[in-house]
């Protein structure tokens, strides 16, 4: 038995769309399977959580450990971008300031949870042991390195590191040839 679903498990979990080539590690775990549409050629390491309502474009890579919260603001990750190992992205999370009650066992009421999308653009990679935080667009072509907060928007084709991540130079734009190269040759 391999270590990932087949095409038939694939679909008996009830993805809302699954692409060709995708390969989930029987060891991630999904949480609301009809909310998550995955394009082709994915791969979903071991230890990952997917939970609410996703989008992965093509070529996309979540690596072991990675964690997508996603609730119903939901998480997109388009074509050719990576979250690297034991990276946690939040579109949801509670508040944390003391004015309200956290964790999901306390009824809604009494908690103030902010909910938004986060986009991962295009080519975009975030490094190990990152956090990518609710409402946060990080742009085509930017670099997250590793051990990173993402607590803004992020401008397209940067290098950002730190906590929280500041820029710390341009990143190359050589990987558009070699995307255009690749797509041409399939």
């Amino acid at each position: 038995m391999s270590s990932f679903y087949d095409e038939e498990e694939l679909k008996q979990l009830g993805f809302k769309r699954v692409g060709e080539n995708v390969k989930i590690s029987r060891k991630a775990s999904i949480y609301g399977a009809g909310n998550i549409a995955i394009g082709n050629n994915v791969r979903i390491d071991d230890f990952c959580i997917l939970s609410g309502c996703i989008e992965i474009g093509n070529y996309v890579h979540i690596a072991a450990y990675a964690s997508l919260f996603a609730g119903t603001a939901g998480i997109i990750m388009k074509d050719f971008s990576c979250v690297s190992s034991r990276c946690a992205v939040y579109a949801i999370s509670d508040d944390y300031s003391g004015n309200s009650l956290t964790n999901p066992m306390v009824p809604d009421k009494y908690r103030g949870v902010r909910e938004e999308r986060v986009v991962l653009d295009k080519h975009v990679l975030v490094g190990t042991g990152s956090t990518i935080l609710p409402g946060v667009f990080i742009s085509e072509g930017a670099s997250v390195g590793a051990m990173s907060l993402v607590n803004k928007s992020l401008e397209p084709w940067g290098i950002y590191v730190g906590i929280p991540c500041k820029k710390i130079k341009d990143r190359e734009k050589t990987i558009l040839h070699l995307e255009k190269e690749f797509l041409d040759s399939i």
